[in-house]
């Protein structure tokens, strides 16, 4: 049984872009989804299964589509009363899209650009969420995620940097980091996080780890509009966890500027960083978007 009301959490959630249910799992529960990460690290190759820091290639920063490496992280999707809770923010009819996780280790752990998720892959419409599961007590000191409220109704935001996307708000268009809301709160609470959400995370200074599970929902009538490798590695993972799929494509009025990047890129981190400095790939076909299956 909820333990919440979920009509001020909706309200909430539509009048800020994110919501937070606070210690909505159980000690138990997310020990589990540690013990998930333990041992999905526990490989001779780090690199095999997660992207490392740039600094420290002993230390992962994130593990990519732990859906497909771990049961747990599978489960975790699609627990019964995480659901209830979408339900009602955004209909019954979800789809899961993708998943990752993020490993703010201390006093390495990589800093995440302002950015709207919605950039990466955008739709036919904005009917896409993030529930982020905190695996770890967040608060500033160990880099919880900061978000300006209200920024999902201004609409999609400029990502991109001298021509090319970089999947990343900056320059004069950033947000003042002092308009930020820091969204602290105990291990086991779950945000939810609008697609057209501004926000971003601060390098973990701490002593202190700040572990997070991703798991990415849209609605069954939100299609791709950019079909390129970067939407097309997960689209074959995606599969209805409520409701029914829709033969229907609902289309919001606007235009959306597609994520064609300067150069091939692997992640989020990757992109905003810079990476794979070198011969500038083609910008205008597929070519630009190729890297792995879980990118943003």
């Amino acid at each position: 049984m909820l333990t919440t009301d979920t009509t001020k959490l909706a309200e909430t959630y539509r009048e800020q872009g994110f919501a937070v249910l606070e210690g909505f799992y159980d000690a138990e529960y997310v020990a589990r989804l540690n013990a998930a990460i333990d041992e999905t690290l526990d490989v001779p190759d780090l690199t095999a299964v997660a992207e490392v820091e740039p600094d420290d290639p002993k230390v992962a920063r994130r593990i990519w589509a732990p859906t497909q490496k771990h049961q747990a992280f599978l489960e975790a999707a699609a627990e019964p009363r995480l659901l209830d809770v979408m339900e009602q923010l955004h209909g019954p009819d979800i789809l899961f899209h993708h998943a990752k996780v993020h490993l703010k280790s201390p006093q390495v752990g990589s800093v995440v650009d302002w950015h709207q998720d919605f950039s990466y892959y955008p739709h036919t419409n904005t009917d896409l969420w993030t529930a982020m599961i905190y695996l770890d007590d967040a608060t500033r000191e160990n880099a919880c995620l900061q978000a300006l409220p209200g920024s999902h109704r201004q609409g999609l935001a400029d990502h991109y940097v001298d021509g090319f996307f970089r999947g990343k708000v900056a320059g004069p268009h950033a947000p003042d980091p002092a308009e930020a809301v820091p969204i602290e709160a105990p291990a086991g609470s779950v945000v939810f996080i609008h697609c057209l959400l501004l926000h971003y995370s601060a390098p973990n200074n701490s002593d202190r780890t700040r572990r997070s599970y991703f798991a990415a929902y849209r609605a069954a009538d939100a299609y791709p509009i950019y079909f390129g490798p970067h939407a097309s590695h997960n689209e074959p993972n995606i599969r209805v966890l409520r409701g029914s799929a829709s033969n229907v494509a609902r289309v919001e009025a606007g235009a959306y500027r597609l994520p064609l990047a300067e150069r091939p890129f692997g992640s989020l981190f990757q992109l905003q960083e810079g990476a794979h400095v070198g011969e500038r790939a083609a910008t205008t076909g597929y070519a630009t978007m190729n890297g792995s299956a879980d990118k943003d």
